[in-house]
């Protein structure tokens, strides 16, 4: 993966234009998907059907694991349309979970469970007034989220349904794990009945997972759908992500007040404690980042625009790079979608986890693809209204990669590459 590398090069060094990452991420992705030469023979993705329990009231969960011969490994649930585990190679080869979850259909039920790797909707993020108006007429949603409306509402979420899975084999050696539900007319408050086809595929030439959705509703209606996966490098029995090192494409974000919905205002990243322009730890800055009640990160990034093959909007545009300088793992996300929320797991603190894991607050970070939070409300953000014979489809990548992480003698360097300063007084972490 020769462009991969390259791209990652760049990232190392924290400076590269947007028009350099946009080439760089299409080249990357050009390079894995159709190698120069001769192609080389591949093994395909093994599939791996289970069941992973049931409801409370019954229902069957399935699972699905599907394993590459690079050594990635995926279990996807039914409940959900989770992601419930995912192994990836650090720089030496061993391999680790990479996202928190549970460890049995019980977990993903609770009230402890914080979203964990399903797929949200049928608004991911908020609404706010949990009330919305559509070709005149007002709309009433749940109020989930203090006075607001968040991910999709109550039980009858998408995140909460049993959803029918089916997997199959793709000519190129990858695996496909396709997920559909139906959301009627009403559910959750919305208008329309809705179809919602959620396809996973592990590709077999590359460590990469790649999200494909698709909604279909016979009255319009909003939607906007996202992955809610937690990612941790160390692994997700690790230490904080404070010292994973995080670039975003990101020069803008949608202004949001204290309760997180957004004013309808853009402001610069520029010299405030949300610029990830260049490559800097998560860490830094966290403590002065203004995630809502907590600090933390929590907020909407608006990614910049493609500066090549405009006309083509079906290719990824680059959202966001995370390197472990610890394991040398590397987390290079890309999408079609316009936002990308980044959060740190703020609320996050004492959830029993997977394998005897306890999650605590700033264990992970998530990076969600979306179209903004509360568009309904704003003229000004892209429309998230989809139309009978007008269905959403958009594809979010997640690629895995290693580096060869410095020495452990260098460890606490700055994310810049400035050496580290000496120990003094350090300003307490958030509680």
């Amino acid at each position: 993966m020769p462009a991969l590398r390259l791209l990652m090069a760049a990232v190392l060094l924290g400076a590269f234009s947007s028009a350099e990452a946009q080439e760089a991420a299409t080249e990357a992705t050009a390079t894995e998907a159709k190698p120069s030469g001769q192609r080389e023979a591949v093994e395909p993705v093994t599939i791996e059907e289970g069941v992973f329990g049931k409801t409370a009231d019954g229902q069957v969960v399935k699972s699905w694991t599907l394993s590459n011969a690079k050594g990635m490994r995926v279990t996807l649930i039914s409940l959900g349309a989770t992601i419930q585990s995912l192994h990836v190679p650090d720089a030496e080869g061993n391999t680790a979970d990479v996202v928190l979850g549970f460890d049995d259909v019980a977990g993903y039920q609770s009230d402890a469970n914080p979203y964990f790797g399903c797929t949200v909707g049928r608004y991911a993020n908020r609404i706010a007034g949990a009330s919305f108006d559509l070709d005149g007429q007002t709309y009433d949603l749940l109020a989930n989220n203090g006075e607001h409306h968040l991910h999709g509402g109550g039980e009858n979420a998408l995140a909460r349904k049993v959803w029918k899975g089916r997997a199959s084999s793709q000519k190129s050696g990858a695996g496909t794990v396709t997920f559909r539900a139906t959301s009627p007319d009403g559910e959750e408050g919305y208008p329309g009945q809705l179809e919602v086809t959620v396809r996973f595929t592990l590709e077999a030439r590359s460590n990469a997972l790649v999200i494909q959705y698709t909604a279909e509703s016979d009255a319009p209606t909003p939607v906007n759908l996202t992955n809610h996966s937690y990612f941790n490098l160390h692994g997700h029995d690790g230490e904080s992500i404070r010292d994973h090192v995080l670039k975003l494409n990101a020069a803008r974000y949608t202004v949001a007040d204290d309760s997180l919905i957004p004013t309808g205002q853009f402001a610069s990243v520029q010299d405030t404690p949300y610029d990830f322009q260049r490559a800097t730890a998560i860490g830094k800055r966290l403590d002065d980042a203004d995630g809502g009640p907590k600090a933390g990160y929590d907020l909407n990034y608006v990614i910049n625009p493609r500066v090549d093959d405009s006309d083509n909007p079906r290719k990824l545009n680059l959202v966001a790079i995370v390197r472990d300088r610890d394991t040398g793992r590397m987390l290079t996300c890309q999408s079609d979608q316009p936002g990308v929320q980044l959060y740190t797991g703020n609320f996050m603190g004492g959830i029993a986890g997977k394998n005897g894991a306890t999650y605590e607050q700033y264990g992970a970070f998530c990076l969600e693809t979306q179209h903004f939070p509360d568009s309904v409300h704003h003229d000004n953000f892209p429309s998230v209204i989809v139309k009978p014979g007008e269905p959403l489809k958009t594809r979010t990548r997640y690629v895995f990669s290693t580096y060869q992480p410095q020495q452990r003698g260098k460890k606490n360097a700055a994310a810049d590459g400035t050496p580290a300063k000496r120990k003094g007084k350090k300003k307490p972490a958030a509680e």
